[in-house]
């Protein structure tokens, strides 16, 4: 069994990963937060890592006193954090921070060589050409931890990625299926985050309802499958049974089904290849009246039209536009703009500058200053 590391520990995902940890005895080598330190306290009595980090520097001496009476180093920052995502002992990294902010973990934990089990999605969306690169520098294991992506990883295992035609990315529609773009512009912050499947952090509430999550998925998806965006496509599954499927040559569609729960692609990134029983309850098919699908939205949900743009042109369009997200998300979640705004805004970030093209790290770094600042002076105006 695996020694992990996990970023973001005290999050939806991080806990979830700390159960199956705690179900099949996973040493726990390291695990990070940002702010919640009581929770983080907590993890570390129970798991007894070697390292303990809070990113919110203003936290560490209460962190640190809190713990005195251990032998668990405490650290604290970026610095921390990328200590936590590299160290000795550790096999694998569960990163699961939110946004931009979890690229250069990543990064730092394959440079360390070091297998990721992936949950920050905005590695791939950010710097997919880096990571990727990185990934076949050091030969290391990428294994995603999304459910849709880990759903295409389970069905690719049956197969040859020579012999799948296209990819399926499932989607629940969110709390505001089939409202109109007049609907979109008076639903309220609590609407929003009330997700009719999941349960979530704020962030990939709020992108779940704008769909912006599933063009993100779609970014993804092309960097993790080697697939163009034109072999992909998105359906709308409302009631989140199938996570995803595969086309084959000969027209065959493989799925992945379970409950609407993540322990099981947790689970599979951590013990894979091989399967342990699971906390996840049991699908039950006969619970289910129907299973539907539909075509997205891309005329109402602006924001998965601008990934889907991004992702053919390339270059640091995606980055663009996840940044332009990142921003806009934190602008309504503070009440300063109305929910329809965020694909607005989003989609805006496309013809701001030229972003085709090779980029290096600094590049992207830059790119995310530049268009949060660029959201800042717009939003109150789109």
């Amino acid at each position: 069994m695996k020694n992990i590391s996990v970023l973001g520990s005290t999050g939806s995902i991080g806990t979830q990963t700390l159960d199956v940890a705690r179900k099949h005895n996973v040493k726990v080598s390291a695990i990070t937060a940002n702010r919640n330190i009581k929770l983080l306290e907590e993890q570390a009595r129970e798991f007894k890592p070697s390292l303990v980090c809070v990113g919110d520097k203003s936290l560490y001496a209460e962190l640190k006193t809190a713990l005195a009476d251990t032998d668990i180093e405490v650290s604290c920052g970026e610095e921390g954090i990328l200590k936590a995502a590299s160290l000795d002992e550790c096999d694998l990294v569960v990163n699961s921070i939110v946004g931009i902010a979890g690229l250069l973990p990543t990064l730092t934990a394959i440079d360390a060589c070091k297998d990721v089990a992936l949950a920050n999605k905005e590695s791939l969306v950010t710097g997919g050409a880096l990571v990727m690169k990185a990934v076949k520098e050091k030969g290391v294991k990428l294994l995603p931890v999304d459910s849709e992506h880990s759903a295409i990883f389970q069905c690719m295992q049956g197969c040859k990625a020579s012999e799948v035609k296209k990819i399926i990315l499932t989607c629940s529609g969110g709390p505001f299926f089939n409202y109109t773009p007049e609907m979109l512009q008076n639903v309220t912050k609590a609407q929003a985050l009330k997700h009719p499947n999941w349960d979530m952090g704020a962030k990939i509430t709020i992108d779940s309802a704008t769909l912006m999550n599933k063009g993100a998925e779609l970014i993804e998806a092309v960097w993790l499958f080697d697939k163009s965006p034109d072999d992909i496509e998105i359906v709308v599954h409302r009631e989140s049974v199938i996570h995803s499927l595969i086309e084959l040559e000969d027209n065959a569609v493989l799925a992945q089904l379970g409950t609407p729960d993540m322990h099981i692609p947790i689970q599979y990134a951590i013990t894979y290849p091989d399967r342990k029983p699971s906390s996840s309850g049991r699908l039950s098919l006969t619970d289910y009246a129907n299973l539907s699908f539909y075509k997205p939205d891309y005329e109402t949900f602006r924001a998965l039209t601008a990934c889907k743009k991004a992702a053919g042109l390339g270059g640091l369009y995606p980055c663009a536009v996840n940044c332009a997200n990142e921003q806009a998300v934190a602008l309504f979640l503070e009440d300063k703009i109305k929910f329809s705004q965020i694909g607005e805004i989003v989609e805006s970030a496309l013809s701001y500058k030229d972003y085709s093209g090779e980029y290096t790290l600094n590049d992207v770094l830059n790119t995310d200053k530049e268009i949060r600042e660029y959201v800042k002076k717009i939003a109150l105006r789109v």
